[in-house]
């Protein structure tokens, strides 16, 4: 059994939520301080992801990054393809994924105490540290659970990365793209074999995210 598409998977995975974080939080922090109206429209143009088919995600990918684009080309002049590579998957799962790390950082962030902003103000700390030592901390719950939401929509992820990267065996091939090929050409014995690695991985990735709500829960009531 070839493990080529479970390392492709969760190489994809790690990589965009690598991303999918820091962009997530950072826009999250940034935009809730806007005025109603502005955050609003935001709000609704960075969660639209979250809402449309993921085809259509990717639709929108290779009419952006495909070879007879501008993007395409200025990347094709120095030999670089952004569609039909391992990694264009990535761009996909960020794009998929982001809305889950927004939205939950911003409502952690919204919850948030500002007065102990404001006494970290007092004793002279910068908007940087206090950001990353007190609020960061602070909002851990809910920016854990965003992650953790994130890596394992990222790992199941097929419309969007099956229309950027393809199926191509040993270079572009992840789990959800393999299950369909081996249905497709009638392997459903090792199709079903893909699909127990791949609800094995989440089942684990979901417990791990009960195991520590529950022990934020319980800290909390100590």
């Amino acid at each position: 059994m070839n493990l080529f598409p479970l390392y492709n998977s969760l190489r994809i995975a790690l990589i965009s939520t690598f991303f999918t974080f820091f962009i997530g939080i950072f826009l999250a922090y940034q935009i809730k301080k806007l005025n109603p109206t502005i955050k609003g429209i935001l709000d609704v143009v960075l969660t639209l992801p979250l809402v449309l088919p993921p085809t259509v995600v990717g639709f929108f990918l290779l009419k952006t990054l495909g070879p007879n684009n501008s993007i395409g080309q200025f990347f094709g002049s120095i030999n670089v393809s952004l569609v039909m590579r391992w990694y264009s998957a990535i761009f996909a799962t960020i794009i998929v994924t982001f809305p889950l790390m927004y939205r939950t950082s911003r409502g952690a962030f919204e919850a948030f105490d500002m007065n102990l902003k404001y006494a970290g103000q007092t004793l002279g700390k910068t908007n940087t540290w206090i950001f990353w030592r007190i609020i960061l901390p602070n909002c851990k719950k809910e920016i854990l659970a965003g992650l953790i939401l994130a890596f394992a929509r990222a790992l199941g992820e097929y419309g969007a990365t099956s229309m950027v990267s393809g199926y191509i065996p040993n270079k572009t091939a992840t789990i959800s793209t393999t299950v369909y090929q081996l249905w497709r050409i009638g392997q459903d014995g090792l199709a079903y074999k893909w699909v127990f690695i791949n609800v094995a991985i989440s089942f684990v990735v979901l417990i791990f995210l009960n195991l520590l709500e529950n022990k934020e829960e319980k800290y909390a009531n100590l």
